[in-house]
């Protein structure tokens, strides 16, 4: 096999490879072999120039989670409040339906709802870390358990590990 286009720098970066392990070993876990996903998979060749350019591509990585997840019909809906459909206040994310969840509306049940990272427009703190917290939570549940029926790459967690630490300024 000969890859249509070469990325050299991919292989300098630890990051990088972990990112591109990450990628494959979700795509190879998620997606039947030859079904076609065009949308992913331009999502994706641009993920893996972003990397090979050495930018700062841990957000576009978030973002090709959420693609996925949308891709295999678990999107999220972190647009507008699943109770009241306000845009404003929101704070949470509804375990179950993937839908936010302003303040106001969550109420007795917000210590049942997941956090909405600030990255995604929530109201508290939350980087990149806990936005992957959030969408591995979905990955793990929605795809993993109720789908494939066996636990996420173990190549996942270490990217995600590596990006908190990263984050977190440990390297």
């Amino acid at each position: 096999v000969e890859p249509a286009r070469a990325r050299p720098g991919l292989i300098g970066s630890a990051d990088a490879l972990a990112g591109v392990n990450a990628v494959t070993a979700l795509i190879g876990f998620a997606l039947p072999e030859r079904d076609p996903h065009p949308r992913l998979s331009d999502a994706t060749e641009a993920l893996l120039d972003a990397m090979d350019q050495g930018e700062d591509w841990a957000e576009a990585y978030l973002q090709w989670e959420i693609r996925l997840l949308d891709e295999l019909g678990f999107g999220l809906d972190l647009g507008s409040c699943a109770v009241t459909g306000t845009r404003e206040g929101l704070a949470y994310v509804s375990p179950r339906s993937g839908r936010a969840v302003s303040a106001a509306a969550a109420g007795e049940w917000a210590s049942r709802l997941l956090p909405l990272p600030a990255i995604f427009g929530g109201r508290g703190n939350g980087g990149l870390a806990d936005a992957l917290a959030l969408t591995g939570h979905f990955l793990a549940s929605r795809l993993a358990e109720d789908h494939a029926g066996r636990p996420l790459p173990a190549a996942r967690a270490r990217l995600v590990a590596r990006l908190a630490a990263r984050e977190a300024g440990a390297f």
